[in-house]
């Protein structure tokens, strides 16, 4: 290659696919090369969609190989840089510029980061939103018997519509979990995804309730703004901490990553910044021994765009999957054709070049964008509650 490309065209598309919209993201360039990515602000696609109209107005012309650079220029742009909205829409266009630079040298994006250290990405299944109970732990066998070493459940009462009181469920949870433990033995890593709905107190007799060894990480318990109360939080139990999905910077890691709060890294790339802010995070985490958890909740671009992520770092654990949860429809093949495919439990790491993903472009475009609001949950005395 010896022609200078040149960015072309910026493209949101927000989406509706399956039961939620993806906030997909097309960058062209002069000579015919594009690259797709995806941010993660689900919920706030339309947010996202000004932000990324806003960066299109200066990144059209510019160099799509020197990324490092343009994640610089599109972070220090305004006086007010950062925050969960200008991230997630630096995230997608950063995934998009490493898919495109993966097509023009013909490489793989794992090889844009210092090439591959796996070959297959291992991955937890959850029991889903719905299961609760004997529900649930049946369908814990169901993943282990279909090869998932590592599970993750929902607390009772996740998913509620309306009300959520947190001491009516953590005692039933605590009980489901231990049972769950008895019934599926030492040998499998169980976890559960409180969602931030606990407080401290909650949270500490939430732990207090459970048999010692029964969880092998604790999710999300508490909201994250405030380190010093998670810090509260470890000095009551010792079951490893798994949080940062909401995190949109390497500077929120910050705090976390330095006071040793956390054992698992719950990055997103479509949140955090990107594969470029991602691997500065991992690196930093390696320095610390905290093991990557990557969140992904979304659609196949976030989840081909972590699967290299996890290919190119040494800290890593698992990747979460919600393909088992086949009513989710995220990974709708007629939008995306060429995608991610689990084999057993793992994710195989594509040699395709750039992400190795494929979108339908005209199903995209003739699918609308729908509102969408996660519960707006309340407790018992009309106070409004965390979803």
């Amino acid at each position: 290659m010896t022609k200078k490309l040149k960015i072309s065209a910026i493209k949101p598309y927000p989406v509706w696919v399956g039961t939620r919209n993806q906030m997909l993201v097309k960058v062209e360039t002069d000579n015919g090369i594009f690259g797709w990515g995806e941010s993660g602000l689900s919920g706030r696609e339309k947010a996202v969609v000004g932000a990324i109209e806003h960066y299109r107005e200066f990144l059209i012309g510019r160099d799509p190989m020197q990324i490092g650079r343009i994640w610089q220029e599109v972070y220090r742009s305004q006086y007010f840089e950062g925050g969960r909205v200008l991230q997630a829409a630096i995230s997608a266009i950063d995934i998009a510029l490493h898919d495109i630079k993966g097509k023009a040298l013909g490489v793989p994006a794992y090889e844009l980061l210092g090439g591959k250290q796996r070959d297959r990405i291992p991955t937890f299944a959850s029991t889903g939103d719905e299961a609760e109970g004997d529900v649930a732990i049946e369908r814990a066998r169901e993943l282990r018997a279909q090869g998932w070493q590592a599970i993750r459940f929902f607390p009772i009462g996740q998913n509620s519509k309306d009300i959520f009181e947190p001491r009516q469920s953590i005692g039933a949870t605590a009980t489901m979990l231990n049972k769950a433990r008895e019934a599926l033995g030492d040998d499998v890593v169980l976890g559960i995804d409180y969602h931030h709905r606990l407080s401290v107190a909650e949270a500490a007799s939430f732990c207090s309730k459970l048999g010692r060894g029964v969880l092998d990480f604790l999710e999300e318990p508490i909201r994250d703004e405030t380190p010093e109360a998670y810090e509260s939080l470890r000095t009551m139990t010792d079951i490893p901490f798994a949080i940062g999905e909401e995190f949109a910077s390497k500077w929120q890691f910050l705090p976390y990553i330095e006071r040793g709060i956390h054992q698992f890294n719950r990055l997103d790339v479509c949140n955090v910044g990107g594969l470029t802010e991602a691997m500065k995070v991992a690196g930093w985490s390696e320095a610390h021994y905290v093991d990557l958890m990557p969140h992904n909740p979304l659609g196949p671009v976030c989840t081909a765009a972590t699967i290299h992520l996890a290919a190119a770092v040494p800290n890593f654990a698992w990747l979460e999957t919600r393909a088992p949860e086949a009513n989710l429809g995220f990974d709708n093949s007629e939008f995306f054709p060429v995608q991610p495919r689990l084999d057993g439990p793992d994710y195989p790491v594509s040699d395709l070049p750039g992400l190795g993903v494929e979108v339908n472009e005209e199903a995209v475009e003739a699918e609308s964008f729908r509102f969408w609001e996660a519960p707006h949950l309340k407790r018992r005395d009309g106070s409004v509650t965390n979803w």
